[in-house]
């Protein structure tokens, strides 16, 4: 009787342990959400002084994790343990509907894998001008050269790109964190002195840089495109209690990402003025690139460059695994309408010659409309990230269980604030 009774709760203690796999899909989810758009952050929250960073402080985790929860739990409700996210949203609610937000899913993505392609091309291409003081490649080639050396990566499997992930992490949190402790030195805590609620470098006063700053939040913090995988990766592996260890991985992962961020974010914004960050933003470049010009550091000047290649090369990988999976259902929702099927195998080799050349053509010809598109897709992302698992848990029987919390009324205020602010961005 007694081993009758121990039994389960060896089984569930066995499985409530932290495994390696949870480390690494901690790493990668980290390494999918810090990117690009950390360089550019403390412009935006830094230009109303001290109110914002301090509001944005507080509201960094909360925003993050329950939102990011919210859709990990959207894609464990499916049936199936093998589906994903665009397999859910099917199932849910239809397949009209299943066929509209998939479409929407693969374009908030696909156009940031394009971004991301243009600018490791030009990130590395500077390096070689500037830095190495050397001729850089024709265009064409060097963005070939990097494009397939990620897409090698890719063509290794699921595993292989979070692993990559992973790895990538570590040089970049050291290289962050290194940084942020360098500017120590060059404080002046002038932000401190810009406490109002009228700032004329915020352009607008207090309120206003706040609420532009929270796209700028959701797209830093944003690691919607690997959520998919990941929910299902921890299904196969957890089974029932799949929802749990996501949660405890997400919660880490977040508390990672504020911590470095933050601790980046406070250290550029204090060695500089509100001024200096209005001027920063006119120029339209990222923190790094203002640093190094300011201060005529050698040292920002080179390790610049690396964070940057290191970010944009992690990004690029996360939002890999959602592109294709936008693409993949896009495609099967096309053939099965049409009575027809594909191999899985099969699909992921046209998706990846699909993403080799269409990401190698723009980032060869390297157009301005990018930011447009991307910006275009932040409301989409603000959509399925924020409002999504938020309708699901009012109108979705297996969702219910997560209703009555007042997480879930934050996460929704949240996805609006972000949402208004994208399209006010857009046409003023």
């Amino acid at each position: 009787m007694d081993t009758t009774q121990t039994h389960p709760i060896e089984v569930s203690t066995r499985r409530g342990t932290w495994r390696r796999t949870d480390t690494i899909w901690m790493l990668g989810l980290y390494g999918t959400a810090i990117g690009a758009g950390v360089l550019f952050l403390p412009i935006q929250a830094g230009l109303g002084g001290m109110i914002p960073l301090i509001v944005m402080a507080i509201i960094a985790f909360p925003m993050t994790y329950y939102s990011h929860r919210g859709l990990t739990r959207f894609v464990l409700s499916g049936k199936n343990s093998g589906d994903d996210i665009t397999e859910v949203v099917e199932e849910h609610f239809g397949s009209g509907m299943g066929k509209v937000i998939t479409l929407l899913y693969f374009f908030a993505i696909y156009p940031i894998l394009l971004t991301y392609s243009v600018a490791i091309t030009n990130t590395v291409e500077s390096f070689i001008t500037h830095q190495m003081h050397m001729p850089a490649p024709p265009r064409a080639l060097l963005a070939l050269i990097l494009i397939v050396g990620l897409m090698t990566i890719v063509r290794l499997g699921e595993q292989m790109i979070v692993k990559a992930m992973s790895l990538l992490v570590f040089p970049f949190v050291i290289a962050l964190t290194l940084l942020a402790l360098y500017l120590i030195p060059h404080w002046n805590l002038s932000a401190l002195q810009t406490v109002s609620f009228s700032t004329p470098q915020a352009g607008g006063g207090l309120w206003k840089t706040l609420w532009l700053t929270i796209p700028v939040m959701v797209f830093s913090f944003n690691h919607s495109p690997i959520i998919s995988s990941f929910s299902v990766a921890k299904r196969n592996e957890y089974g029932e209690q799949a929802e749990q260890k996501c949660s405890r991985i997400l919660m880490f992962a977040h508390i990672m990402m504020v911590f470095t961020v933050m601790l980046f974010v406070f250290s550029c914004v204090f060695c500089l003025s509100p001024a200096d960050l209005a001027q920063a933003k006119a120029q339209n470049i990222t923190i790094l690139s203002y640093l190094a010009n300011h201060f005529h550091a050698p040292f920002i000047a080179w390790v610049a460059p690396f964070i940057a290649m290191i970010a944009i090369s992690k990004s690029f990988l996360g939002h890999y695994l959602g592109a294709r999976e936008g693409f993949n259902g896009v495609v099967n929702k096309m053939l099965h309408s049409r009575g027809k099927h594909i191999e899985h195998s099969k699909l992921n080799r046209l998706t990846a010659l699909f993403m080799l050349l269409t990401t190698w053509l723009v980032a060869t010809l390297n157009p301005n409309v990018l930011t447009i598109i991307e910006t275009l897709g932040g409301p989409v992302i603000a959509m399925i990230l924020f409002l999504m698992p938020m309708y699901a848990i009012a109108k979705v029987p297996a969702m219910r269980k997560y209703s009555g919390h007042i997480s879930n009324a934050f996460v929704v205020l949240i996805g609006l604030i972000a949402i208004s602010a994208i399209s006010y961005s857009l046409f003023i």
